[in-house]
């Protein structure tokens, strides 16, 4: 059958568009395993935390305040100097801290008392040769609306962004609490906070499937998304999250970052290693391939 010029052109585009979308769909993941100490190590000291860490491969460790690891403000300027050291001899990447800090509260002088306390985390990670601090919101306080709220909380980061970049380090936003976990109302205290420092972790939450697909959310958050946290991994079949498709999401966009394994429950710190371990296989047959 005769085909004219302008025929032919046009399946050559579209051909070209279909290997484009098929190789986008295939990119090798940039990204490597971490850990959060939040709940998996949060019985683990120091020592035994970047003992299985190391041993079981995993790359980086956000360290969740409260914890047994003593990762905490609190440090003297030689204890940051040897934690800084344990680190590095233990070739386990010091992500940065899991704080709470959390910006909704009405009472205006706890969300300056919260702003406060992220500055102390920031000039932790800082000493300690970290990229950023974690805070979240937990919600949205009594007789306030969602806008309001994603509005306060916005306005609060705008604050420890500009902390953050002064000491060349990020803030990253859990997409966490009632509410605010929804992924547009994310990307609404993203919106009004507008400083680049400022970013989102990605935190698997059941609210970001819409329809089945995280399709929407990820949209929406993906230009903020800066760091990410996982947590219970099964295959897509069975699983009640999706995290082939999310890991590949992220490979489509070049995150070069951590997903760091944040389960709800505690591990015996002798089974650490075991326990990473077999987390890791998995987590790895879920990759882009």
């Amino acid at each position: 059958m005769a085909i004219n010029r302008r025929e032919f052109l046009g399946a050559a585009v579209a051909s070209t568009l279909v290997a484009a979308q098929a190789k986008a769909v295939v990119a090798p993941a940039k990204f490597k395993l971490g850990l959060v100490t939040y709940n998996v190590a949060q019985n683990w000291d120091l020592p035994t935390l970047l003992r299985n860490a190391s041993e079981a491969g995993v790359a980086a460790v956000e360290c969740r305040t409260t914890h047994k690891h003593g990762v905490e403000p609190k440090l003297t300027a030689d204890e940051r100097a040897t934690v800084k050291k344990q680190f590095a001899d233990a070739g386990v990447v010091f992500w940065g801290c899991g704080s709470v800090c959390e910006f909704h509260a009405a009472d205006r002088a706890e969300v300056t008392r919260n702003v406060e306390e992220c500055k102390q985390f920031l000039a932790l990670v800082n000493d300690l040769g970290g990229r950023g601090v974690k805070v979240r919101p937990n919600g949205v306080a009594k007789g306030q609306t969602v806008e309001q709220a994603c509005d306060q909380i916005g306005t609060a980061l705008k604050l420890c962004g500009s902390a953050a970049a002064d000491l060349g380090l990020e803030i990253w936003v859990e997409v966490h609490g009632p509410t605010t976990q929804v992924p547009k109302n994310m990307k609404a205290v993203m919106d009004a906070c507008g400083n680049p420092a400022v970013g989102v972790t990605w935190n698997s939450n059941p609210t970001d499937l819409v329809n089945g697909t995280i399709a929407e959310g990820f949209k929406l958050l993906e230009p903020h998304i800066k760091s990410c946290h996982i947590n219970e991994l099964t295959n897509d079949a069975a699983g009640k999250y999706p995290y082939r498709d999310l890991f590949a999401r992220l490979a489509g966009m070049n995150y070069d970052r951590y997903t760091l394994c944040e389960v709800g429950k505690s591990v015996e710190p002798a089974k650490g290693v075991e326990y990473l371990r077999a987390y890791k296989k998995l987590w790895t047959s879920l990759l882009p391939s």
